[in-house]
């Protein structure tokens, strides 16, 4: 350290050792004969490095940049929070609506919301020719069109087929999320099993993500990765879990 004492940028050489050093968290060589008194060593190293600013800059502008993410990630996941339980309010609200329409309306504003909040793009609702889509959104470079039902019946063989019609009339990158609040029967799930483009969507699985057990991006890749390797069109949140 004396010979560096000397140099022009031995100062900043001295930095980077000490730098070095606090960076380790083991001692690297396993031939210290009194390992205890060399942690021991290391640590008043450590401490002293801190107490005279004797680090690089440029770690520290990385320890500085390291805490500016991390309070900005918390920051991210506490406003995702609080917008996910305005809209689980929102669900919860459409349950007890006695307008039955005006449910599905909320469930179309609940699935845009949600959407935007993971940073899927969502178009809402429209019309082309002679079909009426719910909803549209891409997702890991394929287009899916979104039917979304919130009615006491559940949806039927027809109607799913009908749905996957218009599915199958747009290009062949693109795949069908069919929501269904109050869920499907068995037997309209088996009839789209083992083939097909279109994906099953059950209010309970809504649940799941508005409650914040699991994200939006993580459970349509589950879904997905089940229809397209084992052909599950409805694989259910709750067995992710």
């Amino acid at each position: 350290m004396n010979d560096l004492d000397q140099m022009e940028d031995g100062p900043t050489i001295e930095k980077r050792i000490l730098t070095e050093l606090c960076k380790l968290r083991k001692l690297p060589d396993n031939g210290v004969s009194n390992t205890e008194i060399a942690l021991k060593n290391l640590r008043e190293i450590k401490l002293l490095a801190i107490e005279h600013d004797l680090f690089v800059e440029e770690e520290r502008a990385s320890v500085i940049n390291k805490k500016k993410l991390a309070a900005q990630k918390a920051r991210i996941i506490e406003e995702r929070s609080l917008q996910l339980e305005k809209l689980r309010k929102a669900f919860m609200d459409g349950i007890v609506d006695p307008n039955r329409q005006q449910a599905g309306y909320s469930l179309e504003d609940i699935l845009v919301e949600l959407f935007s909040l993971f940073c899927i793009e969502y178009r809402k609702s429209y019309k082309i020719s002679t079909q009426q889509i719910d909803g549209h959104f891409k997702f890991e470079s394929f287009d899916y069109l979104v039917e979304a039902k919130w009615r006491a019946d559940l949806p039927t063989e027809q109607e799913i087929a009908g749905f996957k019609r218009k599915v199958d009339t747009k290009l062949e990158s693109t795949r069908g999320i069919f929501f269904s609040i109050n869920g499907f029967r068995q037997e309209v799930v088996e009839a789209f099993q083992g083939g097909g483009n279109i994906i099953f969507f059950s209010g309970e699985d809504l649940v799941f993500i508005l409650e914040g057990m699991i994200s939006l991006d993580e459970v349509l890749r589950i879904k997905i990765e089940k229809a397209a390797q084992e052909g599950i069109p409805y694989f259910e949140v709750k067995s992710m879990r």
